[in-house]
C-alpha cells in the first residue's frame, strides 16, 4: 500500500534534510515536481499544525523544532539500549564493513541503526533501508526466531520475486538456509537481493523483540571472509550479552 499524501510529507522532510535552508513554495514545488496548489496545501497544513514556520517573513519555510520534540518523545517510549548500538558500531569497526541492526517490518527487515564502512567501495545503507525477509541473511535471522506456524503465515504472503540468480524462489530453499544456521551458528547470503553483495547475520536477544545484526560488503572482499566475519561478530555479541539461543555467539569458546 502506498498513500500518496503520507509519501509527500516524507519527501518534503527529505528535501529539507538535503536542502538545509528555508525554501519558498515555488522552490519546493520545482524541486519535488509538485503542482503549486498541492505544495501550498501540504505546507499550509503543516504550518497550521506547528510543524513548519517562516524564519523570516516571506523568506521561505522550514521545519519547526516540533518535529524533534515529537520524535524524541516517541523514542523515549521504546529506546534501543545504547549498548546494542555500541555493539553494531564495534562490529563495523572490527570487520571493516557496513553493519546494521534490523527488525521485522511486514515482509521486510528495516534497519534501525547503521554504521557505514569507511572503505571507498562498500555497501551503502541508511536507517530505514528495507531488505526482503526471504532474500537476505538479515531476513532469515528474523525468520529463524519464529515458530514454524508463524513462519508458514509469512510464507503464504510472500511473492517470490527473482532479484538475482541466487534469490531463494521457494519455501524449501529458505528452510534449507535456516537449517544451515543450525550447523554454522550464523546466517549468510550471497547476492540474493543486491548483486555482488555478501552478508553475515546473527539473531539478537532483547526482551521479546526479534532483532538481528548484519554485516554486508562486496563479494570480492567478503564472500570468502564470511566465516572470519562471523567469528568476529560472535565474539562481540557474546561479550555484549545479546547472544540469541542457537547462534555461534552462544556457543562456548573452545
Amino acid at each position: 500500500m502506498h498513500v500518496r499524501q503520507a509519501a509527500n510529507v516524507v519527501e518534503l522532510l527529505e528535501f529539507f534534510a538535503r536542502h538545509g535552508a528555508p525554501a519558498t513554495l515555488a522552490e519546493i514545488a520545482d524541486a519535488l515536481g509538485w503542482p503549486r496548489s498541492s505544495t501550498f496545501n501540504i505546507v499550509g497544513t503543516l504550518v497550521d499544525k506547528g510543524y513548519f514556520y517562516e524564519p523570516r517573513h516571506r523568506g521561505g519555510y522550514f521545519p519547526s523544532p516540533r518535529w524533534h520534540a515529537v520524535v524524541q518523545a516517541i523514542d523515549e517510549q521504546d529506546p534501543l539500549p545504547s549498548a546494542l548500538l555500541d555493539l553494531v558500531d564495534e562490529i563495523s569497526r572490527r570487520s571493516g564493513e557496513t553493519t546494521a541492526l534490523g527488525c521485522a517490518s511486514g515482509l521486510s527487515v528495516v534497519f534501525l541503526h547503521v554504521c557505514q564502512s569507511r572503505q571507498p567501495i562498500r555497501y551503502n545503507a541508511d536507517v530505514g533501508t528495507r531488505v526482503p525477509i526471504h532474500a537476505s541473511s538479515a531476513g532469515r535471522a528474523i525468520l529463524g526466531q519464529m515458530k514454524p506456524g508463524e513462519r508458514e503465515q509469512v510464507y503464504r504472503k510472500l511473492v517470490f520475486e527473482k532479484y538475482s540468480d541466487s534469490t531463494p524462489m521457494g519455501i524449501e530453499q529458505i528452510e534449507a538456509e535456516l537449517r544451515g544456521f543450525a550447523e554454522r551458528g550464523y546466517h549468510q547470503s550471497h547476492s540474493e537481493f543486491i548483486p555482488d553483495l555478501a552478508g553475515v547475520s546473527f539473531p539478537i536477544a532483547l526482551d521479546a523483540r526479534r532483532l538481528c545484526v548484519v554485516v554486508a560488503g562486496p563479494v570480492s572482499r567478503c564472500l570468502e571472509r564470511r566465516p572470519e566475519i562471523a567469528a568476529t561478530m560472535a565474539d562481540a555479541i557474546r561479550r555484549s550479552g545479546f547472544a540469541a539461543p542457537g547462534s555461534l555467539a552462544e556457543r562456548p569458546q573452545i
